[in-house]
């Protein structure tokens, strides 16, 4: 059986990204090297043991195709990547009292009801709660 691992989202910078990922989201730092030069290799999970299989890397953003690809991403309003929740009234709410900015309140899409915030290091993300 082959499962996913770690996938990554290219942010603008990744301390940045880490504090707003762990503080504001709630993920937990799994890895967290520098490996000189500047360059800092993070990556994030769920917390509370959940999913302890699934890394997200918070990759630097920086580059001929990382650069362009965030850019369009964004500014077509299109997430980079989707995180599911069970209440995203709740979290929508939590999110908005930390001062997160969204770009789409939580609205029904099909089977879930979805939501987008920016996270303030290039990349619009989406929550999502299956209905149901």
């Amino acid at each position: 059986m082959i499962k996913v691992a770690m996938t990554s989202v290219y942010v603008d910078d990744v301390a940045k990204a880490r504090a707003f990922y762990t503080d504001v989201l709630g993920f937990e730092t799994r890895i967290d090297m520098d490996l000189g030069g500047g360059t800092l290799f993070v990556t994030v999970g769920a917390s509370e043991g959940a999913q302890p299989d699934l890394q997200l890397l918070l990759e630097p953003g920086h580059g001929p195709i990382a650069e362009p690809y965030r850019l369009a991403l964004h500014t077509a309003g299109i997430p980079c990547i989707v995180f599911s929740v069970d209440d995203i009234h709740a979290e929508y709410d939590r999110l908005r009292g930390l001062g997160v900015r969204f770009t789409q309140g939580p609205v029904e899409q099909g089977p879930v009801i979805a939501a987008i915030l920016d996270d303030t290091v290039g990349n619009l993300v989406q929550l999502a709660q299956h209905k149901g």
